[in-house]
This record gives structure tokens, C-alpha cells and sequence, in this order.
């Protein structure tokens, strides 16, 4: 017996996700690609605990974590070098959490269609789907770079579910950071903050004003664990 979908609480007709810290454990990789880095310049490892903080803020972020010195065209070419490094990386050393090939095995078993906004570069983003095989099951992958505006911007949000044809108020968008949840509400669709990705130390996701607060992937396989319609 499938799960319901849409109305009295069942899963969205259509769920967004975010990629880093929200589908995937990315961090890996990034941990991977900062040490290949810090190794050709004769420097030690990266805090890998402390880098998982600074992930789901982006490249830019990470470069400035592990090169805090770095200023200007320095930084700048630090970052296109941590892209270039991240490629060949990507995929290498990164999993699913635990419970997310199960969820979006339910939105599927109730007919619901899912897809991905990140803030990531598209190419790269194509990359990470097809490494999953992903690419007949996700309906819309939206990157950073893919329209003017990213993430907080609601327009990446609005135009994935103009591209499939829905209503936001029918689509629900998930991820594990506050400009996910401003994403969301900009563009009129619930939102749900997911607390097993990357926040920095401070950030509080109860204060972000979602929807709902999912603690484990495990619990959005079940439909009373999304927003109602």
C-alpha cells in the first residue's frame, strides 16, 4: 500500500532537496580535495571536523577556512583550484546519509516527484547525479549558476517547480541551511531543516522558522513527517 500524497498530511506532490549536507555526505570529498591542496604546498592536513562546518556555505567558504590568509585574486585562485581539485575528487569518498535512498524511495512509491537546488555549480552538480545514478529518477536539478540568482534568492526555487509544472504551494523544499529555509518562503512553499548536515558553530536551525525540523533522514520516510497542505 502506497503512501498518500498531497492533502491530510501525506507527502508533497513535489519535494526539493538540497544536495550537500541534506542528500549527500559530501564533506568527504572536500576534506580530500583541501589536504591534495594543503599536501602540494608542504602543509599538514585540514581539521576535517572543523571543514564539515564550513561545506554547505560553499567553495568560497571552504578556501577561506583552509587559506584564511588568502585575500583577493589570491583567494580567487584558490577557489578555482579547490573546483578543479574538488572534480576529480568528487563522488571518491562521499555516501548517502543513512536513510536517504529509503525516503526518496517512498516519495517515488507515492507517486510524488522529487528533484535538487543547490548552490553548487550545475556541472558539478550533474556530475554527483549521474555518479548516482540518479539522473532518470530526479525530476529537476537546478545549480548555483543555473539562473542570476541563487540561494536565498527564492527564483532557482520558483523556477524548478515552473519547469515541472507545479504550483510551490504544492512543493516542499528541504535542506540543512537558514538561506534554505528564506529560499523557501520567498518562494511559497513549506520548508523542512534537516539537523544531520553542516552548520557552523552557533547556527540554530530551531530559530530558522521552518515548517517542520527533521532530526533523522529516516523519519521523512514516513508522510506525517512533512508539512500540511
Amino acid at each position: 500500500m502506497t503512501a498518500a500524497v498531497g492533502q491530510g498530511g501525506g507527502f508533497p506532490p513535489v519535494a526539493l532537496f538540497d544536495l550537500d549536507g541534506t542528500l549527500l555526505d559530501s564533506a568527504p570529498d572536500m576534506v580530500a580535495t583541501a589536504n591534495r591542496m594543503l599536501a602540494a604546498r608542504g602543509l599538514g592536513p585540514v581539521d576535517a571536523d572543523a571543514l564539515r562546518k564550513h561545506v554547505s556555505k560553499g567553495a568560497r567558504a571552504m578556501v577561506s577556512f583552509v587559506f584564511a590568509e588568502a585575500e583577493g585574486e589570491a583567494h580567487a585562485a584558490l577557489v578555482a583550484e579547490f573546483l578543479e581539485v574538488y572534480q576529480q575528487e568528487l563522488g571518491r569518498h562521499s555516501r548517502l546519509f543513512d536513510g536517504i535512498a529509503a525516503m526518496l524511495e517512498a516519495l517515488e512509491a507515492a507517486g510524488s516527484r522529487w528533484g535538487i537546488i543547490t548552490n553548487k555549480a550545475e556541472y558539478l552538480a550533474r556530475d554527483v547525479v549521474a555518479g548516482l545514478g540518479w539522473q532518470e529518477r530526479c525530476a529537476v536539478l537546478v545549480g548555483g549558476d543555473t539562473y542570476a540568482e541563487r540561494k536565498p534568492h527564492p527564483l532557482p526555487l520558483l523556477e524548478a517547480a515552473r519547469t515541472l509544472g507545479a504550483d510551490p504551494s504544492d512543493c516542499v523544499y528541504v535542506g540543512d541551511d537558514e538561506r534554505d529555509v528564506l529560499a523557501a518562503k520567498g518562494a511559497g512553499m513549506s520548508s523542512i531543516a534537516v539537523l544531520w548536515g553542516y552548520r557552523l558553530d552557533g547556527d540554530d536551525p530551531l530559530t530558522w522558522q521552518a515548517d517542520r525540523v527533521a532530526t533523522r533522514p529516516h523519519e521523512l520516510v514516513q508522510p506525517a513527517a512533512w508539512p500540511r497542505r
